[in-house]
C-alpha cells in the first residue's frame, strides 16, 4: 500500500481548525490531547503499508497499480466477505476494540455507496460522476474519512426546516456557479479531527420542507470555514501509559463540527437538495450494513478483551476455580461467543445488493439483530466484571510513581499483592481494569456502545420494519391452525392405552 504511518501523520499538519479547552490546536500530531491516537492510528497504516498484515488488509484491484485497504472493496463473495472482516479483526485487535472510528469504518461505507450508484441520481442532481472520482480519490490516496451525519439535539420534536433558529443544521445558504455555500452544525465527530476529508450528511429521515438541508459532500479537514470543537480529551489527562493504559492511546474524540459559510465545490458534493438520496445514500445501499459488519467485528474483539481481563482479574484475586465465579466467566464467554456467532451468521447468510452486479452483504436481519443486542449487552458485561473485581478497582496507589518511593514502595510491595501477583503486576491489572471498567474515557465507551447505532426507540422498530414480521406470524398461526381443543374437559381425556 502506498501509505505509511508517517505518511498519515504528515498529512495531518495541514492547518486544520481544532479547538480544546477554549484554544485552537496548532499540531494535534504534537498537542498532548491527540498526539498518542494520531500515532495509535498511524500505525494502523504501518500494519497495511508492510510487514505481516499486509495482505489481510490490503487487496489489489483489477488493473490497479497499488493495493489499497480491503475495507474500500465491494464483495462479491462469502470468501471476500470473511476477507474482509480478516482484515476489520486485525485492526480492531490492534487497539483491542476501542478505536470504534478507525480508518476501515468509513472505508466500508463508500464501498457500499459505489455498489448503488442510481441511488446518488436525483431528479435535479446526478451525483454519480461525483462519486466516481471521490471513490477514486479515497481508494487511490487510501485516506482516512471521517464523519458527521447527525443534526445537533436542538428540538428533536421539529423537522429541520421548523427550528426557531435558521443555520442550526447544515443548510445550503448560497448557489454559485463553481459550488455550494453552507452554514451550521452537525454533531458527533467521532474521530472527525484525525481524518484526512470529513464527509457531512444526514442520516436521520429528512422532512419533504427539509430541502435546504438535504445534502451530503466530502471535503478536506482544513477547509476553511470548518471548526471542530472538541469534547475534553481523556488523553490529556491520563497520568502515564502505565496509569491509563488504555485512555493514554486510543481516545479517537469526538467533536462537534461547525461550518462558517463553508464552500463546497460542485465536484465534491454527493447529493443535493434530495431528502431521498440525501436518506438513501446511507439505507438504500450497502453503506450502513458495511458499518455494521465492521462494528460488529470489532464489537466481537472488544468481548474477546474483556472477557480476557475477566479472567486475568479472576486469577489475580484467586478466585478463578470458586463455582460462583466459573459461573460468572461462564456467562462471559458465552455472550462473547454470542457476538462472534452473529458475525460469522451474518456472512454465511449472505445477500445480494439488488441492481449491484454481484456485490454481497451480510445479512441485514441479523445485522438489525446485532444492533439490538450489543447496546444492551455491553453494560451488563461492565457490570459482571465489576462485580468480579468488587473493591479492587478502588483502592490503587495513585500513580506508579508510588512503587518506585523509597519510602512507599516497600509499603506498596507488602498491601498490594496477591498470590503469584507481585504489586507491581496487580496493580497494572488493575489500573487497566479501572481504565476499561470505571474510567470516564470507559463511561464513554459505554455510552458510545449503547448510542452509535443511534437511539434504541429509532433502531429497534426498524428491526420489525426490516424484518419479516408477517412471515412470522403467519408461521405461528399454522400452529393455532393445527390443533383445536373440543368440549371434552382435558381431565376426562385418557390415555392412548385408555389408562388415566
Amino acid at each position: 500500500m502506498n501509505r505509511s504511518g508517517q505518511d498519515y501523520l504528515d498529512a495531518l499538519r495541514d492547518g486544520r481548525a481544532v479547538w480544546i479547552d477554549g484554544q485552537q490546536v496548532d499540531d494535534i500530531t504534537e498537542h498532548p490531547a491527540f498526539r498518542n491516537t494520531a500515532r495509535s492510528i498511524a500505525h494502523l497504516y504501518d500494519m497495511a503499508h508492510e510487514g505481516e498484515h499486509r495482505d489481510t488488509l490490503t487487496v489489489r484491484p483489477e488493473g490497479a497499480e497499488q493495493p489499497v485497504l480491503r475495507a474500500f472493496h465491494a464483495p462479491r463473495s462469502h470468501a471476500e466477505l470473511v476477507a474482509r472482516r480478516h482484515g476489520f479483526k486485525t485492526w480492531s485487535e490492534a487497539s483491542f476494540g476501542f478505536l470504534g472510528r478507525s480508518p476501515d469504518y468509513m472505508a466500508a461505507g463508500i464501498a457500499g455507496f459505489v455498489s448503488s450508484p442510481e441511488v446518488f441520481a436525483g431528479p435535479e442532481f446526478d451525483g454519480r460522476a461525483n462519486l466516481d472520482a471521490y471513490y477514486r480519490r479515497m481508494t487511490q490516496g487510501n485516506l482516512y474519512q471521517s464523519f458527521t451525519i447527525t443534526n445537533p439535539q436542538i428540538d428533536r420534536t421539529k423537522s429541520a426546516a421548523e427550528q426557531e433558529e435558521d443555520d442550526l443544521f447544515v443548510r445550503v445558504v448560497k448557489e454559485l456557479d463553481g459550488g455550494i455555500v453552507v452554514r451550521g452544525a452537525k454533531m458527533i465527530g467521532t474521530a472527525a479531527v484525525f481524518g484526512d476529508e470529513i464527509i457531512v450528511g444526514t442520516i436521520e429521515p429528512l422532512a419533504p420542507q427539509d430541502i435546504e438541508y438535504a445534502l451530503c459532500f466530502s471535503l478536506p479537514v482544513n477547509t476553511p470555514g470548518l471548526k471542530f470543537i472538541s469534547r475534553a480529551s481523556y488523553e490529556a489527562s491520563a497520568r502515564s501509559v502505565f496509569d491509563n493504559p488504555l485512555s493514554s492511546r486510543f481516545d479517537e474524540n469526538d467533536a462537534l463540527l461547525v461550518c462558517d459559510d463553508v464552500f463546497v465545490p460542485w465536484e465534491n458534493v454527493l447529493t443535493y437538495r434530495n431528502v431521498e438520496s440525501t436518506f438513501g445514500m446511507w439505507w438504500l445501499t450497502p453503506a450502513y450494513n458495511n458499518f455494521v459488519h465492521q462494528a460488529a467485528t470489532r464489537f466481537w474483539t472488544k468481548l474477546e478483551f474483556l472477557t480476557g481481563l475477566a479472567i486475568l482479574i479472576a486469577r489475580a484475586n484467586n478466585t478463578y476455580d470458586l463455582p460462583p465465579v466459573r459461573m460468572q466467566l461462564g456467562r462471559l464467554i458465552g455472550w462473547l461467543n454470542i457476538a462472534k456467532s452473529m458475525v460469522l451468521a451474518a456472512e454465511a447468510a449472505h445477500e445480494e445488493v439488488p441492481g449491484s452486479g454481484g456485490v454481497v452483504q451480510i445479512n441485514r436481519e441479523i445485522a438489525s439483530a446485532h444492533r439490538a443486542m450489543a447496546g444492551d449487552l455491553y453494560p451488563k458485561v461492565l457490570a459482571e466484571i465489576k462485580m468480579l473485581a468488587g473493591g479492587g478497582l478502588i483502592q490503587l496507589p495513585a500513580s506508579g510513581y508510588d512503587l518506585t518511593n523509597a519510602e512507599l514502595g516497600p509499603l506498596v510491595a507488602k498491601y498490594v499483592r496477591s498470590p503469584g501477583h507481585p504489586a507491581e503486576q496487580r496493580i497494572k491489572l488493575m489500573k487497566l481494569a479501572w481504565d476499561a471498567l470505571g474510567s470516564e474515557f470507559a463511561s464513554r465507551h459505554e455510552q458510545y456502545e449503547r448510542f452509535y447505532h443511534g437511539a434504541p426507540h429509532v433502531y429497534l422498530p426498524g428491526i420489525v420494519r426490516d424484518g419479516n414480521p408477517d412471515l412470522l406470524a403467519a408461521f405461528t398461526r399454522t400452529c393455532l391452525d393445527g390443533y383445536q381443543l373440543d368440549e371434552q374437559p382435558l381431565a376426562e381425556r385418557g390415555t392412548a392405552d385408555g389408562s388415566a
